[in-house]
């Protein structure tokens, strides 16, 4: 059974913020007129210090090195179209464009990924500095840039590079952003000169963010404080393959597959589908919880690139065939989902040479990085391409046995390299760190705290470990720390022309491993995973720490290219990738990871397409954009009718209940029933599951009296002790996605299963079984609705709960108050949920607030490519007041699209402002 646990606080607030929209505006204005006045410290901020940021869009600027005339063609949100006669004026004019919208968020980035925070904010981010150091992105990138990447791209790295650096020369950082004029209230920051590297190490980040299962190996491990190992299988249940079916299902794999039974041979071992590993033995104990609790809240203040910590980090992409379509040409949709950030990550950009030829070979438009040369995302004249994360394990945690300043490793100790780093601190003293790596080139992870150091040094394991001596570390193995081809991978897929070079380019690809989705205009479509994915021993499948002390659990190899899962030209004539599982495990020999999503978004647009092709329809490019605003929710089919049946004796709950009548389980934005469901659900999960788990996973603030516990389990059954979560509220556990989904689906026909007992609390009735549970979250959502939302449910709606808050990223999150309020905006009301295919994702342990959303959206049309739609979570510009900082995000919330021009004349015909680039 459950430990037995008794809440004695409440949850983590909504955020209050104004309303947006034209009150909004004005607002804004008046705060203009504020800065303009000199509110700040004392400060005179001018009209022309707020404007002298702003990038100049028409007439003509001269910038050295440039070979030929540019043009820089502005729609009226401010998309760039780039036409050139080179490459590498192409990639120069996207440099100097891009540092005119967003040095100021690329100039941040590059701080993040090499360590360097600290010069910028001061102090406060030293801790950051030293994680970030120990990882070394930048000294990767540097390799990866001298040993791995082609002369080509080294080249256009370059060009990108000169033309960053042609829009910093002579600029102050006030003529750069207004942030910079913040900065200097507090120190002499001047930005410094672009590099190739600094691109490079971009990758690392996003990499980083879209890790993987790290995050569940941490958890997983935690849990065994107050779990045993049944309830934690039960808290991972397997994947529903014969119910949500896998990414690749007639793909090449059968061949492949037919070769290992017959007993072929690859570079690989093969791989278990287990959700426990043997490693569990050797390293379960209160030394390893304790380390990964020190661990999590290390990694818990790591800024993040893209996603939330590596947790939620999801996505949706689908590609219908011409067969069944109006137009008989292919549709591609996309929609990553990611964190909420202003700006957004995205920055949309069309690269046009004015002739393809060898000389010039690109004409590609999509969503770049600011910071990187190249498309990440999009279409070209022949193909168009699609991402999702594929959670492929490429991460393991090792608890390593530490022996003076040595490392056990088969009953040998073994010297640690290390290194020294300086980290400059703005307005203080540097600080000296010494990161410490093992022979593998791992980075002692747990160095960068001095509790975990303590803990290591008291750590005690179970009996199959080491004897505890000086005691024990953490180590990271991490396929981003090796260099690689991800960089090369870019500029292969923006000029590849068909299936076989989209293959080729999407072998580069090796860091992040991401889900690849293909059309082209010749009517083709397909998938493919590219990436640089580790096979294990055969009693190991990564799902939790392993032995660092054992070779055995030393990674063996990494699956070949050719032998990773694609299909091309499915005969069922769509593919659907939502951070499903890629492939049924037994069809395949290798082990990808054991913790996919679990389907329920794959599954549901799945449904979408199978209704619309069953039905004898064709689906066109306004059908694909209405399939990304679907707001069903696969959970509350489940649960609604069971809700329905149970029996309350309060009036008021009772009328709350009856919202769930007739309810077709959609989440508007307007819709009180969603709004009731969404708060029982959380309820339900915070009694069923949330009590019972250990501190380290509850939300900050969630205060318990628990069973108090010794090495055997419960002291007794009075022996209770006071414990408090660890986690901010959007990292906390139970967050409600689909593996939740899942655990309460296969709980369902166990009524009277421990987990859906839970104890009085006040005047709430305690539980013995499940439908009593489900009442006692029906009591408590209606109470906690009436304190958020007003006694009158008439009032209620699910977007009242629901907001969506963009914060800038740096001054917007600790700056002074007039500073947040300057660069910051919403909230905005959203439909959508967690594990919808319009996901705007909240965690339930948490609250209702928006943690991540589908930060661009678009359909791209095979037929006619200028008939392809698309939409950016905020708008092209960095610059706070700038008509472009958030001019697409109402629009994003309504689920609008724009057009997205790509032939010259639909460029012209969109244009606003031209800027030429001169020689």
């Amino acid at each position: 059974m459950p430990p037995n646990t008794t809440a004695t606080t409440g949850d983590t607030p909504v955020k209050s913020g104004r309303k947006k929209g034209r009150k909004a505006r004005l607002i804004v204005l008046v705060l203009v007129l504020a800065i303009v006045g000199g509110v700040a410290y004392g400060a005179y901020w001018s009209i022309s210090t707020v404007r002298a940021s702003f990038p100049q869009t028409k007439g003509s600027i001269t910038l050295d090195g440039l070979s030929g005339p540019v043009d820089v063609k502005r729609d009226g949100n401010g998309i760039p179209q780039i036409y050139a006669s080179s490459d590498e004026d192409l990639f120069m004019a996207q440099g100097y464009v891009q540092a005119q919208d967003r040095f100021y968020e690329m100039d941040v980035r590059r701080h993040m990924t090499s360590g360097r925070l600290s010069e910028m904010f001061g102090k406060g981010q030293v801790k950051n500095d030293e994680f970030l150091r120990t990882l070394g992105w930048d000294r990767i990138a540097e390799k990866e840039y001298d040993t791995k990447l082609s002369d080509s791209t080294k080249k256009y790295l370059q060009a990108y590079a000169k033309g960053v650096n042609a829009y910093l020369q002579g600029k102050d950082g006030k003529d750069i952003s207004l942030e910079y004029a913040a900065l200097g209230f507090s120190n002499d920051y001047k930005p410094q000169q672009w590099t190739p590297v600094d691109s490079v190490s971009w990758l690392k980040a996003m990499a980083w963010d879209l890790r993987g299962n790290m995050q569940d190996e941490i958890d997983r491990a935690l849990m065994t404080s107050r779990l045993g190992p049944q309830q934690i299988k039960d808290l991972y249940p397997d994947y529903p393959y014969g119910r949500n079916k896998a990414i690749v299902q007639q793909g090449q794999y059968d061949e492949l597959t037919k070769t290992f039974r017959q007993g072929g041979t690859t570079s690989g071992s093969q791989g278990t589908t287990g959700t426990t590993g043997s490693a569990a033995s050797s390293t379960t104990g209160s030394g390893l919880t304790s380390q990964l609790a020190g661990l999590y809240n290390v990694l818990d203040d790591v800024p993040t690139a893209v996603g939330v910590n590596g947790q939620g980090i999801g996505s949706n992409s689908w590609v219908v065939a011409g067969k069944y379509t109006v137009s008989g040409k292919p549709l591609l949709a996309n929609d990553p989902h990611l964190s909420p950030s202003l700006p957004s990550v995205w920055y949309q950009m069309g690269l046009h040479c004015r002739s393809v030829s060898d000389k010039c070979q690109y004409d590609v438009t999509g969503y770049t990085f600011a910071g990187m040369p190249g498309v990440i995302i999009g279409h070209n004249g022949d193909i168009a391409w699609g991402m999702t994360n594929s959670g492929a394990d490429v991460t393991d945690l090792y608890l390593e046995k530490l022996s003076g300043n040595g490392y056990l490793y088969d009953g040998k100790v073994k010297p640690f390299e290390s290194r020294e780093e300086t980290i400059k601190v703005a307005g203080g003293a540097s600080k000296k760190i010494v990161v410490r790596e093992t022979a593998d080139g791992m980075p002692l992870l747990s160095d960068r705290d001095d509790e975990l150091v303590k803990v290591g040094k008291k750590a005690t394991v179970d009996t199959a470990a080491p004897d505890r001596g000086d005691g024990y570390g953490i180590a990271l193995r991490w396929t981003a720390l090796d260099p690689g081809t991800s960089m090369d991978a870019v500029f292969a897929l923006d000029k590849a022309a068909g299936w076989k070079d989209f293959r080729s380019a999407a072998a580069l690809f090796d860091v992040p491993s991401q889900n690849l989705i293909y059309a082209d205009t010749q009517n083709h479509t397909g998938y493919t995973l590219p990436g640089k994915i580790p096979t294990r021993a055969s009693d190991d499948d990564g799902s939790i720490p392993a032995p660092g002390w054992d070779s055995k659990y030393k990674w063996t190899g990494f699956i070949k290219q050719d032998e990773l899962p694609n299909e091309y030209q499915p005969a069922r004539g769509y593919i659907v990738t939502a951070n499903q599982a890629v492939i049924d495990p037994d069809k395949y020999p290798y082990t990808l990871t054991t913790d996919w999503g679990y389907g329920a978004r794959s599954q549901r647009i799945t449904d979408l397409i199978e209704s619309k092709i069953k039905g004898g329809g064709k689906i066109s490019t306004e059908d694909m954009r209405q399939m990304q605003l679907d707001n069903s929710s696969e959970i509350a089919k489940l649960l609604v009718p069971k809700l329905l049946k149970i029996n309350l004796d309060d009036k008021d709950v009772r009328d709350a209940q009856k919202l769930l009548e007739g309810w077709d389980y959609t989440q508007d934005a307007d819709s009180a029933a969603a709004a009731y469901f969404n708060a029982v659900w959380r309820n339900v999960l915070k009694l069923a599951f949330g009590n019972k788990l250990p501190k380290e996973l509850r939300v900050k603030g969630q205060c318990l009296w628990v069973d108090k516990l010794d090495s055997t389990g419960p002291v007794d059954d009075d022996a209770k002790v006071r414990e408090c979560g660890e986690r901010d509220a959007d990292q906390a556990q139970p967050d409600g996605g689909d593996r939740w989904f899942e655990v309460v689906r296969t709980l369902m026909d166990k009524p009277d299963s421990d987990w859906w007992q839970t104890p009085a609390s006040g005047t709430r009735p305690k539980a013995d079984n499940r439908d009593q549970l489900f009442a006692r979250a029906m009591i408590d959502a209606r109470w906690e609705l009436t304190s958020k939302l007003g006694k009158d449910m008439d009032t209620w709606s699910w977007g009242r709960l629901h907001r969506l808050f963009l914060k800038n990223q740096t001054l917007g999150t600790a700056g002074p108050g007039f500073l947040q309020y300057a660069l910051n905006r919403g909230p905005w009301k959203l439909s959508g949920g967690e594990a919808t295919v319009n996901a705007t994702g909240w965690n339930a342990a948490g609250g209702y607030g928006v943690v991540w959303v589908p930060s661009m959206r678009m359909v791209v049309n095979l037929d006619d490519l200028d008939k392809s739609r698309w939409i950016n979570l905020t708008g092209a510009s960095g610059h706070a007041f700038s008509a472009h900082y958030t001019d697409q995000t109402d629009k994003w919330a309504s689920g609008e699209l724009l057009p997205w021009s790509f032939s010259e004349k639909a460029v012209d015909d969109s244009t606003s402002d031209t800027l030429v680039l001169k020689p």
